[in-house]
């Protein structure tokens, strides 16, 4: 396993020349009596090679503790200032002059969230948030500050009108002309993007009986195809990120980025709270981990590559609501990892998903709603693993390349004039190379992934003539 580990190494290397990749980050949330001080939090942080930070507020000892430390940062205006700064042009600059522009720019802060899921706030705050934003960002402008700093407001799922399939992507109706148009107007003019929150976790533990699993942790999987458009999924992440892009393109905002503000699993749960534990939040988070740092956007926007904040940095004991809300966290309070994933491109080269034994046999079919996306398929003895022909030409002849190179698949078959040389095409090429990879490393966990390139599936491959090896499931 170990010429596993470093010939992917190698492969997420030889990727990331060919494509631009995402970013990683993590929420630093501090809702808990037992946390390090923000001075180690930043040792911490540099420690497991993070770049980005989100906090929830401006809380000096914080913002004083990332001072030089080459950490990007995203601060936070409360849901309960809302008011204040929408109101009045004077309080936004006040405050953007004592926690902004005292700090900056050794405090390297990058963009400011102007509330967080407001339109899920009980206290009604929706109608302030526009105003607000403009009062800060005008405030920004005061202070020379708006071309390095961006505005934005993290959202919820919960402000998708539809969210399945992702090409039916809407917003809620009754938000669009009193708060999204204006607020993608002002992103828009400002040069911004749109900030999402996306937990798969909450779908998965809502639909557990029609949602895989393995969709939902980033797992190999045949995918699901989207009604709409054709495109095949793979991730619940990738479905739920393209809703909000769906409702985007369907208001004419193509043109808008976006950045995950939060996303995460738990690693612990109350009874009822299907899905919750170590090993799968384990797989979620450092899957995701390498989904974005290999590069490549979603089906709907390829070449979106995302920034990603994860959810969250410590447990924090002092949450409300369910026992998940108290352990989202990469890290105890002690500083001693929950469980071990890869938070860079180097630790890659180590990582590993730990996947359970399959047991017995799984039917699974698509969400019925809400749910961001599913799998259909049914599992049997026999698996093989085939190139996704909508990563694109590019990619797929990278991994082609490594494939047949140092991934030591047998390409003989593939070479002009062998058996499996027609179809003569690249899709139908880089599928038998992926297979041979995939049976000769024993279908281990990951070797049918080659950063999105391929999937795993359960009939055989037909492509021409060519006979494909058999995968025996265990």
């Amino acid at each position: 396993m170990a010429r596993l580990a470093w010939s992917f190494f190698l492969f997420f290397h030889y990727i990331l020349h060919v494509s631009d990749a995402g970013s990683i980050g993590v929420n630093y949330g501090r809702i808990a009596n037992n946390l390090p001080s923000a001075a180690k939090v930043v040792e911490l942080l540099k420690s497991h090679g993070l770049e980005r930070v989100k906090v929830f507020d401006t809380d000096p000892a914080v913002l004083k503790a990332l001072s030089g430390s080459g950490i990007r940062v995203t601060v936070d205006l409360p849901n309960e200032l809302l008011f204040a700064a929408a109101r009045s042009k004077s309080f936004a600059s006040t405050w953007v002059q004592s926690n902004i522009a005292a700090y900056y720019p050794s405090t390297e802060i990058e963009a400011i969230a102007v509330g967080n899921e407001v339109f899920a706030d009980k206290r009604n705050t929706t109608r302030f948030l526009v105003p607000a934003m403009k009062n800060i960002h005008d405030a920004l402008v005061k202070y020379n500050l708006n071309h390095a700093i961006k505005v934005s407001s993290p959202i919820a799922l919960s402000s998708l009108q539809n969210s399945y399939p992702s090409s039916v992507g809407s917003f809620r109706p009754e938000l669009v002309e009193p708060v999204f148009r204006p607020m993608l107007d002002f992103l828009r003019q400002t040069g911004s993007f749109l900030m999402v929150n996306a937990y798969p976790f909450f779908a998965y533990e809502s639909n557990s009986d029609v949602i895989s699993l393995d969709y939902a942790l980033f797992r190999e999987n045949p995918g699901v195809v989207d009604s709409g458009n054709g495109l095949r999924y793979f991730s619940l992440f990738d479905a739920q990120v393209d809703a909000v892009f769906a409702a985007l393109s369907a208001l004419k905002y193509d043109d808008i980025k976006m950045v995950v503000t939060e996303t995460g699993w738990p690693s612990e749960g109350d009874e009822n709270e299907v899905g919750a534990s170590i090993q799968n939040a384990a797989a979620y988070n450092g899957n995701l981990v390498r989904r974005i740092l290999t590069g490549g956007g979603t089906p709907l926007r390829p070449k979106a590559d995302l920034t990603v904040y994860l959810f969250a940095l410590f447990n924090e004991n002092k949450k409300d609501g369910p026992t998940s809300e108290r352990n989202y966290g990469l890290f105890y309070p002690n500083e001693q990892k929950v469980y071990d994933i890869p938070l860079t491109v180097e630790g890659l080269k180590d990582y590993h998903d730990n996947r359970p034994p399959a047991i017995g046999n799984q039917t699974v079919t698509t969400p019925v709603s809400g749910g961001g996306g599913g799998v259909s398929t049914s599992s049997s003895g026999n698996r093989w693993c085939v190139a996704n022909g909508e990563m694109g030409k590019e990619k797929l002849q990278a991994a082609l390349d490594f494939a047949c190179g140092e991934g030591g698949a047998d390409c003989r078959p593939i070479q002009p004039g062998a058996s499996c040389y027609d179809p003569n095409t690249l899709q139908a090429h880089a599928s038998f190379a992926f297979n041979s990879y995939y049976q000769k490393e024993g279908r281990a966990g990951g070797s049918c992934y080659f950063g999105g390139a391929a999937y795993v599936v359960t009939q055989q491959p037909k492509f021409g003539k060519c006979e494909y090896p058999t995968g025996t499931g265990h």
